[in-house]
């Protein structure tokens, strides 16, 4: 394949939200083009591409799966993608393996939270999209809406589209403008201008033709072009004209046949595309359907577009029957899209070239003396194959493996010339797994891949620069077979060139859910995928019978393998934790453990729920917490002057007493805390400090949306400005909050727990000897130096040996810290949004080391003593407990909206806000779900409202509970509305952290007997 050949491909997903019709679309395209995969009768029915009886079970798309299709002489690669948020993932590796994408909407519902986020994973991963407007017969039938009423819909569905994208290139647009503005010259050049001026026009526009009207069950669709060649002759109109103006506010006069604008046309003039699409399509509708229907007018549309249709279809008794029959013959559904998505879509030689800043970013060596040359280059030339999508024989061989997935063996085409191309070595399918056989689900970016072909799997983490110590990860297999997908079948293939989708066999021992495949050593992993959610639903499973252990594990191993979204770890307590993206993912995840994978029975827990512990307020009043947390590192000297309270700090000694721990604790602003939390990762490689090259490997896993941005200098903007965006002080005390800010942030220790997250250690600042004689340990400011707050200073040495055991405690007073923050006080769940000053001051003390043995080692002690007093100021300043919070988004019937909130309020959902849909008797109602209070909800919703409303949940925030786990009535309003402390029922905070507690195995305080004066007994005659 040349590239002429090349030019002739399209890689397509089809993306949506659940139920608006993907798999139904995919249907008819594939009776269209299948080579006779599929009755075109079966259409819509049989639901092709959803071939697990999971997906057939309960409707719904479980999996992204390929298919490859021929329209006149282009080659298509389909690939059909999950709608539900919980599989969410599968969206993701069907994005990176195509080059375009038909974006669904249902014209009823419009648009919902998974059509924002499959349209952001198409912006991130730079798809070119088209618009598929479908179940537009559902405007006629049940909504019963006017032509015009219909009209306003659309429009309005268009430009809430084109608002979400337009959205994501205002983003793009900003950062280029201060890109350009932080030039050194600050001018605007051609260049400049042309990247500014790039994305001017509003992406889907019916009237360019990348829009399409369909219903997909019927099997008719159309575009603005076929109406407009319908009309050209007969208005004597240029069809490309008539076609731009059958959208927006166009009237056609039929006195003067001229096509006017709003201004010069009548009050009762309708738009043209009412008058002349709308109206046409209302006609056919209400002659076929309506009792009194006009029967002529399908007869006259049949004998002027020469349509046929066989006698006996015409005869069919059902009106809808006949109907569909003339629709999808007048306007065949898959001619639409697909014409749209050859003319539209790219091909992979013209996407490859502006997508590859995210497949392959740019690497800048900075200070790399050392590097190979040589490597360096054929790393660069590796790159440039990739954005030419170079098929010749003589270029590298590049492949992205997204994901793998698993198939019975006796679904694999066991005929052909490598059968038996695999070794026993590489035979780990045929051996381990008898029954199920691991492929690849993958797409070539350069060069040939063939069968038998020795290949090196590179995993994200390679780096050919670093020569040996990168060895591990990168490994050489031979492949087995390329097959060619379809659907649920398997083409065999000897060889596929650049800009195709396969399948590959052979590499389920190396690689466990994504790699990239390579003939050459000096090559760069393409981009890690974005997943938008993360695995959330925890539950511990064992098997029933122990003795059933081995084959549970084989079983987790290979469902880890399987599913692209899945984690599998094992808890502190020996527990075997499966992770999940909600409850229909868990249910799948253990049906396929059950049936498929272990073959064992298992039990599964209920689920278990992470939490963050942190302390009352919201950190707004940040200016007096600084003040408190700066002075509060010195307090030998500034209890006095500043008269502060003893519960400002707490105070503990390490047995032995020769430290004195010192600790002061401050909530950090929501802002600060969610911006330490989301970059996380970015964090832990720039403390963790990956060299010279890791600043530009960490541009490609950025989720951010900017482009040619330095992370590191954003975050450090974004940290300055989050530290002091929540206060609300006056101009004055905000420019002094935002100094007393810059300098802690020059005092950044370490960050916890794990020494990445969300909690922050400052250095102290008080003198480094005391009056007393004793050390303080200074600490060294090391996250703020990797961020490049400060310079890295180190003190001059002294030669007191006081002083050299302090420098060695710093250690453990930061191991004491990251223990601290991993296991709060209320229930051993991290800590969130925390900052602490530990002051800890070493004195001598030649009795104790001459007993070292009576109280174990001395930096042991430091840091127990430090965990137990960043704990104990925690307790001392109100703690609260944070839950994660799922966004609901739920559509009802208004006679359903009573029940429907019955079950909110059991749930302790906080209602954001409610809406009835435009156009129809729908309601839309937004609301906040506790994670912990989501387990059972869609059932019970359905249940309530007799299957009348319908739930999406995402993952959205972390939240503060605002009731105390320790509240006892004191004052007397609270005495005679709660009653004395010893009736006080237990508050939902307190519930919570007890059932966490239980779970652990922790202390939990609770009464054993609950009426001590009254004798109980089970005999009915009492």
């Amino acid at each position: 394949m040349g590239e002429s050949d090349g030019r002739n491909i399209r890689n397509i997903c089809i993306l949506a939200h659940v139920d608006h019709g993907k798999t139904t679309l995919a249907d008819h395209l594939i009776a269209a083009s299948g080579d006779g995969v599929l009755h075109k009768r079966l259409a819509g029915k049989l639901r092709y591409m959803d071939y697990l009886d999971e997906e057939q079970r309960r409707a719904i798309t479980m999996k992204s799966s390929s298919i490859s299709l021929r329209y006149n002489d282009y080659s298509l690669n389909l690939i059909d993608s999950p709608g539900h948020m919980d599989f969410c993932s599968e969206v993701s590796t069907a994005a990176r393996l195509s080059d375009g994408a038909l974006v669904l909407v249902d014209a009823v519902e419009g648009v919902h939270i998974q059509t924002h986020a499959v349209l952001r994973q198409a912006w991130i991963e730079k798809l070119t999209p088209c618009l598929v407007l479908n179940k537009i017969d559902r405007l006629i039938l049940e909504l019963r809406l006017s032509p015009m009423e219909a009209y306003t819909r659309l429009i309005r569905i268009v430009h809430e589209v084109n608002g979400i994208v337009s959205a994501y290139k205002s983003e793009k647009y900003l950062s280029d403008v201060d890109s350009i503005l932080a030039s050194p010259s600050g001018e605007i050049t051609d260049e400049s201008l042309e990247l500014l001026e790039d994305d001017e026009e509003v992406t889907f526009q019916p009237q360019k033709g990348n829009v399409v009207f369909a219903c997909a069950l019927d099997g008719w669709g159309f575009g603005l072009s076929e109406f407009a060649n319908f009309y050209a002759s007969k208005l004597g109109a240029n069809a490309d004209v008539l076609q731009k103006s059958l959208w927006g506010p166009r009237y056609y006069i039929p006195k003067t046949k001229m096509i006017v604008g709003k201004k010069y046309a009548g009050s009762k003039t309708k738009p043209m595309f009412v008058q002349f699409v709308l109206e046409r399509l209302w006609e056919v509708y209400e002659s076929a359907l309506e009792p009194g229907g006009d029967k002529a007018v399908l007869m006259k549309l049949i004998k002027n577009f020469n349509l046929k249709i066989p006698e006996r279809e015409l005869q069919n008794k059902d009106p809808k029957n006949v109907l569909q029959s003339v629709m999808s013959s007048w306007l065949p559904l898959s001619d639409a899209v697909l014409s749209m998505a050859v003319k539209h879509l790219p091909d992979p030689v013209a996407a490859q070239s502006y997508r590859i800043p995210r497949l392959v970013p740019e690497r800048k060596i900075i200070g790399g003396n050392d590097v190979d040359s040589s490597v360096l280059a054929e790393a660069e030339l590796v790159r440039k194959s990739i954005e030419a999508c170079d098929s010749s024989r003589d270029s590298p061989c590049v492949v992205f493996v997204s994901k793998m997935f698993a198939m019975p063996m006796k679904m694999i085409p066991q005929g052909g010339d490598h059968r038996e191309r695999m070794n026993g070595l590489n035979d780990e399918d045929s051996k381990s797994e008898s029954d199920e056989c691991f492929l690849a689900f993958a797409r070539i970016f350069s060069g040939v891949l063939r069968a038998g072909q020795r290949v090196f799997v590179i995993s994200a983490l390679y780096d050919p620069l670093k020569g040996e110590s990168s060895q591990k990860y990168i490994q050489e297999a031979e492949l087995h077979s390329i097959y060619l997908m379809m659907g649920q079948g398997l083409r065999p293939v000897n060889e596929v060139k650049a800009g195709n989708v396969v399948a590959i066999r052979g590499l389920g021992p190396y690689i466990s859910k994504s790699a990239t495949l390579s003939s050459t050593r000096n090559c760069w992993p393409l981009a890690s995928m974005e997943f938008q959610v993360s695995p959330t639903l925890r539950v511990a499973i064992e098997p029933s019978d122990p003795a059933d252990m081995s084959a549970l594990m084989k079983g987790l191993r290979l469902l880890n393998r399987a599913d692209p979204f899945v984690e599998i770890t094992v808890s502190a307590r020996g527990e075997h934790v499966l992770a999940a993206a909600g409850e229909v993912h868990l249910e799948r995840c253990i049906k396929d453990l059950k049936d498929r994978f272990a073959r064992v029975n298992i039990e599964v827990s209920s689920p278990l729920v992470s939490y963050r512990e942190t302390i009352e307020g919201d950190g707004s009043n940040l200016l007096e917490s600084l003040r408190s947390l700066s002075y509060g590192s010195n307090l030998l000297d500034s209890l006095r002057s500043l008269s502060l309270n003893a519960s400002d700090y707490f105070e503990k000694r390490t047995p032995n007493g020769r430290c004195i721990i010192r600790v002061h604790v401050m909530k950090l602003p929501h802002s600060l805390t969610k911006l330490l939390d989301e970059n996380t990762d970015l964090l832990g490689d720039i403390i963790g400090g990956k060299g010279s090259h890791s600043v530009k490997i960490l541009e490609s896993q950025s989720p951010n949306l900017e482009e040619n941005v330095d992370p590191i200098e954003a975050l450090k903007s974004q940290l300055v400005e989050a530290g002091v965006s929540s206060s609300s002080e006056t101009e004055n005390d905000r420019e002094k909050c935002k100094a007393e800010w810059a300098k802690l942030l020059k005092r950044i220790w370490a960050l916890g727990p794990r020494e990445k997250g969300p909690n922050i250690l400052f250095t102290p600042d008080g003198k480094r000897i005391c009056e007393d004689g004793s050390i303080l340990v200074r600490g060294s400011p090391h996250v703020s130096q990797r961020l490049g707050f400060t310079e890295d200073s180190t003190e001059t040495p002294s030669d007191s040996a006081v002083y050299s055991e302090a420098l060695t405690l710093e250690s453990s007073i930061v191991s004491g810290f990251q223990l601290a923050t991993a296991s709060g006080p209320l229930c051993d769940e991290p800590m969130w949004g925390l900052a602490f000053t530990i002051e800890a001051r070493l004195a001598e003390d030649s009795e104790t080391e001459k007993q070292p043995e009576n109280f174990g080692i001395f930096t042991g002690q430091v840091m127990t003593a430090v965990k137990d007093a960043c704990r104990a100021a925690v307790l001392q300043k109100n703690p609260r407990i944070v839950e994660a919070m799922y966004f609901c988004e739920l559509n009802t019937a208004p006679e359903y909206l009573g029940p429907m909130y019955a079950v909110l309020s059991r749930r302790r959902a906080r209602v954001l806000k409610e809406e009835m849909q435009e156009g129809s008797s729908l309601f839309t109602v937004h609301a906040y779900v506790p994670v912990s209070e989501s387990f059972g909800f869609a059932d019970e919703l359905r249940k309530g409202t007799s299957g009348g409303a319908s739930a999406l949940m995402v993952l959205s925030h972390w939240e503060m509970l605002e009731e105390d786990p320790f509240f006892v009535p004191k004052t007397e309003e609270e005495i005679e509305e709660f009653g004395d402390g010893a009736s006080v029922l237990p508050n939902t905070a307190r519930k919570l952290i007890n059932a966490v507690r239980r779970r652990k195995g922790l202390h939990v305080e609770e009464k054993v007997v609950q009426h001590a004066t009254k004798q109980r007994t089970l005999a009915r005659k009492v």
